[in-house]
């Protein structure tokens, strides 16, 4: 893996992962106990069928987690930061509809306020994250930070000299286990020489050193659905931190993605008897701060909704 505050874009080229993902996919949590599955259950919700980047990660941060989010669909907060990082990815990606003169810096810039515009026009609730009564500016901050985020860009890499053959591209998958992968890669490089290149823009900072694994869980995920697809080993993954104004590249080599596909495999096993038996267990950490759900957590003293799956007649209710 290499850092470097801009790796140029003559290089040989090639979707929240949290940097505290664990390495392996745990089987049970320590010090934890298992949430309480009320007798009597309504089956009306529908059992996860595949998995992304983003689900993936929210049942290695917290099983519990990933049951409100995916099973119970429970609703959550627009937050600032990552409705900044929604405006910033449209306004790149919409800046290569121009011709390559014409993507400067205050092209780009020039894009925000409309981006915006298209936003808030498919979620109204984004205006409710700034106050009526400051005569907009929390808004103008705002959007001056997501200027400056664009602006980084720039150092980083040079648009110009890029023509990148998917853009917010939709990938899946489905392994020969009946598992199938999904997820959204912000860009994707193809040399001339027919070397691939994955992007992903990250408007926050790059993680410690440490942390870097857990980082790039998300590429080597995206990875492995290219090479299952195309059969092609993506020569570099490509992380741009727009936030600190790194760049995080790892080369991947075959037997990376085949430890990715056992590990997200022995992870879809969990999720699988998780969903089965409804056994959906908290895992607290630094990371429950920024939480939606604490009010219907036990960690928190709350109590889940009741399970919306039905469950198998043995053992149910038991403790």
């Amino acid at each position: 893996m290499t850092t470097s505050p801009g790796s140029g874009p003559d290089d040989a080229v090639t979707s929240s992962v949290p940097a505290s993902v664990p390495a392996s996919v745990p089987a049970s949590v320590p010090g934890s106990v298992p949430v309480p599955v009320p007798a009597q259950v309504r089956a009306v919700a529908v059992a996860p069928s595949s998995l992304s980047p983003s689900r993936a990660s929210d049942f290695m941060r917290c099983p519990l987690l990933y049951r409100f989010r995916v099973i119970d669909k429970l609703p959550e907060k627009p937050s600032a930061a990552a409705t900044r990082g929604t405006l910033v990815h449209a306004v790149l990606e919409r800046l290569f509809d121009h011709p390559a003169p014409e993507r400067t810096a205050p092209r780009a810039k020039a894009l925000i306020p409309g981006q915006w515009d298209r936003l808030v026009e498919s979620k109204p609730e984004l205006l409710e994250l700034f106050p009526e009564g400051d005569e907009g500016a929390g808004l103008s901050r705002w959007l001056t930070e997501a200027e400056a985020l664009v602006d980084r860009w720039f150092t980083l890499e040079d648009p110009t000299r890029l023509e990148p053959v998917e853009r917010e591209f939709f990938v899946e998958t489905e392994l020969e286990s009946g598992l199938r992968l999904r997820g959204i890669i912000d860009r994707v490089d193809v040399a001339p020489t027919g070397e691939v290149r994955i992007v992903d823009y990250k408007t926050g900072k790059a993680p410690r050193p440490e942390y870097a694994e857990g980082a790039l869980f998300q590429m080597k995920f995206y990875a492995l659905v290219v090479w299952r697809l195309k059969r092609v080993v993506p020569r570099r993954l490509q992380l741009v931190y727009l936030g600190s104004g790194d760049v995080v590249t790892y080369d991947p080599v075959i037997e990376d993605l085949e430890r990715m596909e056992r590990k997200l495999l022995a992870l879809w096993d969990a999720i699988r008897e998780a969903t089965e038996t409804g056994d959906w267990r908290p895992r607290q950490s630094k990371l429950c701060g920024w939480c939606d759900h604490q009010a219907v957590c036990p960690e928190f003293g709350g109590t889940p909704p009741v399970y919306p799956l039905a469950l198998p007649s043995a053992g149910r209710g038991e403790s």
